[in-house]
């Protein structure tokens, strides 16, 4: 039982047990095999070496080497490990970027520490000391340098050893310690290199995989050895045969994908006749990938986790191989998981550990196979396999003797039995050697084609075919067959721009992702700056998919939206300018739209790449391939801010890598449509995909949807028996075309002897043809089915085409189906016989039309030949029944190639009727089962299938009378984008339409055999093993130790699974988007929608760009109130005479309609109004949807090139760099010094005065009034805002058309830091801490107040200074929404019209008003879209009331000032009281305000609310006020705005006598309140020499007294007359004065009180609260 050396068993009865441990395992169901050696106890031989990659050389003993003591080293020098003694470093990761001299001859070699595991050591080695790339040529000795120290001429690597730190436990050996090359990358860093490959212990790192052939001969070259270096191997086919062999039966080739790698013991030199020998890396690269462990093992020091040895990995292939069946090809992902099973097995608890770090680790032996033991526990395990396979271990010494055994026994014809040799070398002290042979036919032919790229492939058919290799075949075959020489349609018609609501909800998702880039902060993507977009749609190099999103697009209607209004008749090309086929004409298109974009920056450019899966390979140069990675990955690409890249996929896998260059957040998975059975779209429709197909394999006692054919299998096996040297693709068409030309003779009739021909074809094939034959020979309409014949060669698709052609002209069907082929560069061709049959359907008048897509092929019999590497994204109809796929190619096993074959088939089915799982042949009826559960997170997010509306047309033409007949239009939906996902059915006069009966059914799809069992098969995790497979040809898998995906998994986690697991091949586009210290290199704006086939996407995106389009208008454009004047006035204002016109009282403003009208001689309401809410005016007035001019203001969110230095990014100044100023100024009616505050940016601070010694703020800078300059505007701007630091419009760079002008926003306290924030350049004035909870009032109080102190300063400044007094005394006080300007043209003919100007225009205009000076308060009219409309006579001037944008004249309204307390009507409080001082106030009809609606923040915006809690109540105006000293409710609400508040809403209760009352109005004194739109308040002025109406007769109906100062006296209120019971209310800011009021005007003379009428609001004390008394006239 091996050699003497052989771990030693505590039972006797070890090799029963083991035996029969064997065997249980090679019964099992699993793969993996159980865990032998766990279940006995074997002494492990003993390690020799603590590096376990080390192995002493030449020892023929397991005994125990010799302990080796170092020479102690010199006292003083360092004996730190990575130092040498002379201190200096030798690490690599510490001299990697130093520049190193390295003598003539000499290499830098990497040197293995045992105490410094991760790193090596640098030294200078002499290269005549070193072997050569095959092991060879070196000298005995040492000679090297210290790349440290510099220390040269070490002959002796112990001295070397002790020099650099070693310290070493046995004897010190160059082919031990010095391990590998090193050399400097592109970056010219030093990194290690290639091992140095030493031959001490027959240990290279160079081995292959040999498998034997009895297949054709690939590309030959004329000799080959090992001796070759890895450049001359790579991607080549090359040969090497033993001299000692003569092997005239065998053929060698070899692939080396990844260059002369090593493995279990070299590959010896071959030489003779070996064209029939083929070398795979295949299993290499799985050995060695299972070999690395992951890194978070490697970092815990001494780790007790090792992968699997050597001896494992052979012994679990030898157990792979054995429970192979005869016909099964070993996949190395089946096997890769046998090993990652068994690792995890064996080290369960150390892994239990180290996912719990608190826990120690225990450094237990595990208990190993030793090379002693392999040999005949691999016999035992292949003795279960018969012949099957056979293990060579006994007696062979190396691979060369192993290869020649296996050759001889080839030739001999003793292996004709046997599919795998697997080949041992156990050699004592030596490493083990093993290779694997393929001797079995199917599994030679099966690896070598898998050999071949995709394009190799279709490249060795094409020579087989053009080099006469398959005539015998096609003899062969051909002498199988001896013997074989009208209706009314009704119109139909779509909506196009109907979208189902999955694809809005996607479109939605696109929008919102689109809409999170531009809102992050890497301000990656400004949508604010684009005010259009345009947009060109990368396809496949496929004609129909071209002409099939041409056709989309078309139907769209986005190109309705990109055109203006006159532009909507478009030609039938136009949609052809935005689909552009990724071919060499793509270049100079892409090219074209990037110097577009680059000329212009204000429209968005989105380039959606369809179909994105494919053609992901780098670009090489004069390949011809990667021409997506040179178009969308370049530079130019890249780098324009206003181009977005949407890229739209079936299968994302691929994109998904390490190395990706989407962010996991800008990827787009659609959703599902069902939730728990619940339509959450309510569609009613269903997505039939990939796991609803394997779903119907499960179900018992039914035909499936998914099957294969196991006549045409057995027949294609015997035929590559017989025709060992031919591709198998070319076998299997050429067999199943025969199948169809057999089929086609047999159900014909027309051939006597055509009953005998059924042995030649397959009961699978004869339901295809008898369908396609038997459908359109029964309906009346001679509709019928579609049948796909996927043949990926086009060379063999041409071939089967002739072929079926030729058949069918024998048997004379032409007219009875179409055979058209598929050519992806070829537009689609169809008889005219059938195009004419399709137009007399749809009653078609247009003589040029024919079909350009497939889904244009409804219900017309036909078999489609599809050929091309892959599918394109065609889209087939509804009426596809048979999905024949049973020449697909078996060798190349990716998930993105099986699931797009697969997904030819994708359906949509009605939600009510399931699709059957179990049809009989040839049936059409639709059977109502339970829904399939999904089987994987492949579809785990069930989509909406595009509706065929060309199917619903002609179904209903068939059900339709005529009488119901109706024009025919022959555009043909897709199926992505119409508005119902079914047809409906056949009624039951025209049950003999199979089409009609079965257009909701799925088609039924046929697989070769292999793949059948691959895609059926489950793996551990419940899914499909295809899911398993790497995603494409261009990944690798980052690591064998990854988990598998799990069932439940949803999109976004399998694309996190593949960005952690996967890598990009150096042919991968993506494999050049590493960045040094980076994990993630993303581009910003780069989306990635992923769903299944045929679901809708196209559908989808194309109304994401509709209404991303659409999205740039509306931001574009606001909510301008747009409101008609209320309360029309007689009064009429004239130019000559604006100084002296009558000033109108009543408001206009529709605003204002909730508030009391104001009493005005000789002024009739013109109806009764209907009294609203204010609230409910606020947010239902009027507004219209007006586009943003080039003169608007603009919010925080507009950012544009112009604007960066206007908002901060100005390259002298840093962004937020500002001072904080305080300014203290004395007021009377404040009653004390206010000490405001200016924060001020360091690049206005030219606009203020500061005192020289200190630097005091001292003034605000105003110019003088005999100043002129076109570039600046002399008015400072004032703009009180709250509430609104991202909406309000402070952004007056284009309004202002780049004008010099002084700004200030009027912000308070609390709302500082935020302003300061969004605004860093703005200059803000904050209001004092008093007037946080304060009205707009307030802050036009401070503001005008404020300016008129200023006036005085710089009039002191000036005078001072010796200049003129004459300084401007303007202000503008403008509201934060005024967003845009106009003007008005006075045109005779068509009378006035109004156009946007800049505000610049509109203040320059003002401020040269010549009689401007003698103007207290000016403004402009407030644009309504009606307010020009019928205006006979236009008069540029009007006296009344003012609003929101206002000149003020703060000299000449000095001793008028704003109601400081006041929180609503402040303006026309204010305008009334200026008008009865004498002064002017003035409205410019010339230029208009637009006003946008913003909803956010403002002065209008308080919550009344308790003081109890800050959660707002519903307190109704009743409870605003309570009785003195009374228990009551208090608010945290400002005393006057719940009085004001109050006298709104209670004036019914208050002035009973007033109600819609105009005749009588209140007389309010001194002041203007609102009592509510059904009250009107004449307004009299108590100062002397005041403007007020005359009252003469008039009767008053009511009393208003608010804070009544010495100028109302009791003779004053003598004056006027009022009705008996009229209504008295006095207002005071206490009892005590309330009292006096009362007194001192002797108002109980004529009005009767009660201590009931005291009235308080309901304000706690500290709050002051404001108290009133009402009372009745006598």
């Amino acid at each position: 039982m091996g050699n003497s050396y052989a771990g030693q068993l505590r039972s006797a009865r070890f090799e029963e047990v083991l035996h029969n441990s064997i065997e249980a395992s090679l019964r099992s169901n699993t793969l993996v095999p159980r865990p032998v050696f766990s279940q006995l106890y074997l002494e492990t031989e003993q390690s020799f070496e603590n590096d376990d990659e080390d192995d002493e050389d030449g020892s023929e003993s397991n005994s125990p080497p010799i302990p080796y003591q170092m020479k102690p080293p010199p006292e003083g020098c360092c004996t730190a490990d990575g130092f040498c003694q002379a201190g200096k470093d030798l690490r690599l990761s510490s001299l990697a970027s130093d520049t190193l001299d390295v003598p003539a001859g000499f290499m830098l070699v990497g040197v293995k520490s045992p105490s410094l595991p991760d790193n090596l050591l640098v030294c200078a080695v002499d290269h005549r000391f070193l072997p050569d790339e095959r092991g060879r040529n070196a000298l005995l000795g040492f000679s090297g340098n210290c790349m440290g120290c510099g220390e040269k001429g070490f002959r002796y690597f112990t001295e070397f050893s002790n020099h650099i730190n070693l310290k070493l436990s046995t004897q010190p050996k160059k082919q031990k310690h010095l391990r590998y090359h090193l050399y400097r990358n592109k970056q010219g860093i030093l990194v290690k290199g290639a091992p140095i490959c030493w031959r001490v212990n027959g240990k290279r790192w160079m081995w292959r995989t040999t498998h034997t052939n009895a297949g054709p001969p690939k590309k030959r070259h004329k000799g080959w050895s090992p001796d070759l270096s890895a450049n001359s191997l790579q991607e080549s086919t090359v040969k090497s045969p033993p001299a000692s062999l003569s092997l005239s039966t065998l053929s060698v080739s070899s692939v080396v994908t990844n260059g002369n790698k090593s493995g279990h013991g070299p590959l010896p030199q071959l030489t003779g006749n070996v064209r029939d020998i083929l070398v795979s890396s295949l299993l290499h690269s799985c050995y060695m990938s299972s070999q690395t462990l992951p890194r978070i093992y490697q970092h815990y020091g001494p780790s007790p986790i090792q992968p699997l040895s050597t001896e494992m990995q052979i012994l679990l292939t030898i157990y792979y191989l054995v429970q192979l069946g005869p016909e099964q090809v070993p996949l190395v992902e089946d096997l890769e998981q046998i090993f990652m099973k068994s690792w995890r097995e064996s080290h369960l608890s150390e892994i239990r550990q180290f996912q719990q770090p608190q826990a120690p680790i225990s450094l237990q032996s595990q208990q190993t196979l030793t090379p002693s033991q392999l040999p005949w526990l691999a016999q035992l395990a292949a003795s279960s396999s018969g012949e099957g396979v056979v293990v060579l271990g006994e007696d062979v010494r190396s691979l060369a003797q192993g290869l020649d055994q296996t050759f001889s026994r080839l030739i001999e014809g003793k292996l004709q039995n046997t599919n795998y040799v697997v080949i041992l070398v156990t050699t004592p002290g030596h490493e083990t050697q093993s290779c694997v042979v393929v001797t079995g036919k199917h599994q030679c032919r099966a690896l070598s084609e898998s050999m071949f790229s995709p394009s190799e492939g279709l490249k060795e058919i094409n020579l087989q075919l053009s080099s006469g290799v398959a005539e015998e075949l096609i003899h062969f075959c051909k002498s199988l067959g001896s013997g074989l020489c009208s209706e009314n349609m009704s119109k139909y018609s779509a909506e196009w721009r109907e979208v189902r609501p999955i694809q809005l909800a996607v479109a939605r998702k696109l929008l919102s992702h689109v809409c999170a880039i531009a809102d992050s902060s890497t301000q990656n993507l400004d949508l604010g700056s684009f005010d259009r977009i345009s947009f060109l749609i990368l396809v496949p190099p496929s004609e129909v998919t071209f002409q099939q999103t041409v056709f989309h697009l078309r139907n769209s209607g986005v190109l309705q939206d990109l055109v203006s209004s006159d532009q909507e008749c478009m030609s039938k090309l136009e949609p052809e300018q935005y689909v552009v086929k990724m071919d060499r004409k793509a270049q100079a298109r892409i090219d074209n739209l990037t110097q577009e974009a680059h000329r212009n920056p204000y429209t968005l450019y989105i380039l959606v790449h369809d179909h994105a899966h494919w053609d992901i390979s780098f670009v090489f140069l004069n390949s011809g391939l990667g021409l997506v990675d040179l178009l969308l990955n370049s530079q130019q690409v890249k780098d324009a801010a206003n181009i977005l890249i949407l890229h739209v996929t079936s299968f994302p896998f691929a994109l998904q890598t390490q190395c990706t260059r989407v962010s996991p957040y800008n990827e787009i998975h659609w959703p599902p449509a069902f939730s728990n059975d619940v339509d959450l779209y309510h569609e009613r429709t269903r997505y039939f995909g990939v796991s609803e197909l394997l779903e119907t394999t499960r179900s018992g006692g039914c035909l499936p949807l998914l099957r294969y054919d196991s006549s045409f299998e057995s027949m294609s096996s015997a035929l590559e028996e017989k025709f060992p040297k031919l591709h198998s693709a070319v076998i299997r068409t050429m067999v199943l075309i025969q199948h169809y030309c057999m089929a086609l003779v047999a159900l014909s009739g027309r051939i006597s002897s055509s009953h005998n021909l059924h042995k030649h074809t397959s009961v699978e094939t004869m339901e295809i043809v008898q369908a396609l034959l038997t459908a359109a020979q029964q309906c009346p309409s001679h509709h019928g089915h579609m049948v796909l014949l996927r043949i990926p060669s086009l060379a063999l698709a041409e071939w089967a085409h002739r072929r079926l052609c030729r058949v069918r002209k024998q048997l004379d069907l032409e007219n009875c189906f179409e055979i058209i082929l598929g050519n992806p560069s070829q537009t689609l061709t169809i008889r005219q016989h059938f195009t004419n049959q399709i137009k007399t359907w749809l009653k078609d008048q247009d003589c040029d039309w024919v079909p350009h897509t497939y889904l244009e092929l409804e219900a017309l019999p036909c078999i489609l030949i599809l050929s091309g590497a892959e599918p394109l994204g065609e889209s087939l109809p509804r009426s596809l029944k048979y999905c024949d796929l049973r020449v697909i190619s078996c060798s190349y096993l990716h998930r993105t190639t099986l699931e797009q074959e697969l997904g030819l088939a994708a359906y949509l089915v009605k939600a009510e009727s399931r699709p059957p799982h179990k049809p009989g042949p040839g049936s059409d009826v639709i059977e109502s089962d339970p829904e399939p559960e999904k089987l994987s997170s492949t579809d785990n997010e069930e989509e909406e299938a595009q509706i065929q509306v060309l199917s619903q047309a002609i179904v209903q033409a068939n059900i339709c009378p005529p009488s119901q007949q109706a024009p025919v239009s022959h555009q043909m939906p897709p199926k992505s984008t119409s508005s119902d996902s079914s047809s409906p059915r056949a009624s039951s006069p025209h049950q003999n339409c199979s089409w009609a009966r079965g257009v909701g059914r799925p088609p039924s799809v046929l697989l070769p055999r292999a793949l059948y069992d691959i895609i059926t098969a489950s793996d551990s995790s419940g899914l499909p093993r295809c899911t398993s497979f790497l995603p494409h040809i261009y990944v690798a898998w980052a690591s064998s130790f990854r988990p598998l995906l799990s069932k439940m998994m949803t999109c976004t986690e399998q694309s996190l699974y593949y960005r952690q697991w996967t890598v990009p091949q150096s042919n991968h586009m993506d494999s050049s988007n590493r960045t040094e210290g980076r994990s993630d290199n993303f581009h910003p704006r780069r989306l990635l929608l992923s769903g299944p086939p045929q679901v809708g996407k196209t559908g989808a995106y194309l109304h994401f760009l509709g209404i991303l389009s659409r999205m740039l208008i509306r931001l574009m454009e606001v909510d301008i109130y747009d409101e008609e004047d209320i309360n029309n006035s007689q009064y009429l204002c004239y130019t000559k005479q604006t100084l002296i016109m009558p000033f109108d009282y009543i408001i206009h403003d529709a605003k204002y309609d909730d508030i009391s009208s104001i009493y005005c001689p000789g002024y009739k309401p013109v109806a009764e109004r209907n009294p609203l809410r204010q609230e409910d005016v606020y947010l239902r007035r009027r507004t219209s949807r007006i586009k943003l001019s080039k003169y608007a203001a603009y919010n925080t969110y507009h950012h544009c090139e112009q604007c960066h230095q206007y908002l901060g990014f100005n390259p002298r100044y840093q962004i937020y760099e500002s001072t904080l100023h305080a300014f203290t100024f004395t007021h009377l009616l404040l009653g004390e010094d206010i000490q405001l505050y200016f924060i001020i940016p360091k690049s206005k601070e030219h606009y203020f005065s500061f005192s020289q010694q200190g630097g005091q703020l001292e003034s605000m800078r105003l110019p003088l009034a005999s100043e002129q300059n076109p570039d600046c505007i002399k008015t400072p701007i004032f703009t009180p805002t709250t509430g609104r630091h991202e909406h309000g419009l402070f952004n007056l760079y284009h309004a202002m058309d780049g004008a010099s002008h002084l700004h200030i926003l009027v912000v308070k306290e609390y709302e500082m830091a935020v302003y300061k924030k969004y605004w860093p350049n703005h200059i803000m004035l904050v209001l004092p801490t008093i007037f946080n909870g304060a009205g707009i009032g307030a802050a036009h109080f401070l503001i005008k107040e404020l300016s008129y102190h200023n006036l005085e300063l710089e009039r002191t400044r000036r005078l001072e200074g010796g200049s003129p007094a004459d300084v401007w005394p303007f202000i503008i006080l403008a509201d934060d929404s005024c967003v845009m300007w106009n003007a008005v043209d006075l045109d005779a003919q068509s009378g006035p019209v109004e156009h946007a100007v800049s505000l610049k225009q509109v203040l320059q205009h003002m401020e040269a008003c010549p009689e401007l000076a003698h103007y207290s308060l000016c403004g402009i009219r407030k644009w309504s879209s009606r307010g020009l409309k019928g205006s006979k006579r236009w008069e540029p001037f009007f006296r009344g009331h003012l609003y929101d944008f206002l000149l003020l004249n703060v000299d000449r309204s000095q001793n008028v000032q704003y109601d400081q307390n006041r929180f609503t009507c402040h303006d026309v409080d204010f305008t009334l009281r200026l008008h009865s001082a004498g002064l002017i106030v003035c409205r410019f009809n010339n230029f208009s305000v637009m006003k946008k609606q913003i909803t956010i923040g403002g002065y209008k915006t308080f919550i009344i609310k308790t003081k109890m809690t800050d959660v707002p109540t519903s307190v109704g105006p009743s409870q605003y006020i309570c009785a003195p000293d009374s228990k009551h409710l208090f608010l945290a609400t400002p005393a006057q705005l719940l009085l004001e508040k109050y006298l709104q809403h209670t004036s019914q209760k208050l002035f009973p006598l007033s109600i819609k009352n105009y005749a009588n109005p209140v007389l309010s004194v001194d002041c203007y309140l609102n009592l509510g739109p059904e009250v009107t308040v004449c307004f009299m002025s108590s100062r002397p020499h005041s403007v007020n109406i005359s009252t003469t007769g008039l009767l008053f109906s009511g009393l208003l007294l608010c804070f009544a100062d010495a100028f109302v006296t009791s003779g004053f209120l003598k004056k006027f007359t009022f009705l008996k019971g009229a209504t008295l209310c006095v207002i005071s800011a206490d009892r005590s004065s309330l009292r006096q009021t009362v007194g001192r005007l002797e108002l109980e003379e004529e009005w009767r009180f009660r201590l009931s009428d005291e009235f308080q609001t309901a304000n706690a004390k500290e709050d002051r609260p404001l108290f009133f008394l009402t009372g009745k006239h006598i």
